[in-house]
């Protein structure tokens, strides 16, 4: 288990108990009609704009296809950058992101689709960029559970590139539309992908 798991699963237990009746309910994520790479998430009161995988939201998801799942994913954890994102908008499942951290993405590594330190031997993403994609990203429940070779990785949600423009399979919205998310939900809320 990667330390950001363990993190993670160590905060869970520090949430109120008002905080398990949110936990229940599902963001829904839904492609534009006529435009598949964008779409609308829907959150109980919350709609926002997102971008979606340059291939769409598609079954049979593997690496590098560039597919949004088609699936249900509970929110594992977050994390952010301490440098660039707002204290007022900081959850407990929210872990900083170090310089050294990375998440594998070379199916064949027994490291695939986990968090990792780098530099590493095998391929991996940078998860402190210099844009400002993972300046606040959640961690969906793809592949992480239940893991399988090829499967896909590092399916989250973060923020958009300006226009909303296609992501490489995960789900995107603007930086003030991710503020407003992570105000909203918690570990254990999840994100329903629909065609």
């Amino acid at each position: 288990m990667t330390s950001l798991a363990i993190m993670a699963r160590s905060r869970s237990r520090d949430q109120k108990p008002k905080q398990l009746h949110d936990q229940q309910r599902v963001i829904v994520v839904s492609a534009r009609p006529g435009n598949p790479q964008q779409g609308l998430l829907r959150f109980g009161n919350l709609v926002m704009r997102c971008a979606l995988g340059k291939s769409g939201i598609g079954i049979l998801k593997h690496e590098g296809d560039g597919k949004t799942p088609l699936a249900q994913m509970k929110i594992l954890f977050g994390f952010y950058r301490k440098d660039r994102w707002s204290k007022m908008c900081r959850q407990p499942w929210l872990l900083p992101v170090s310089h050294c951290l990375g998440w594998c993405d070379a199916p064949q590594n027994r490291n695939y689709n986990r968090a990792i330190k780098h530099p590493y031997p095998d391929s991996y993403e940078t998860l402190m960029r210099d844009d400002s994609l993972y300046d606040c990203v959640i961690v969906l429940d793809w592949n992480m559970t239940t893991r399988a070779r090829n499967y896909g990785s590092a399916i989250f949600c973060h923020i958009a590139r300006e226009g909303y423009q296609p992501t490489e399979g995960c789900v995107a919205v603007s930086r003030r539309d991710m503020t407003r998310l992570v105000r909203a939900v918690n570990l254990g809320t999840q994100m329903k992908t629909v065609g």
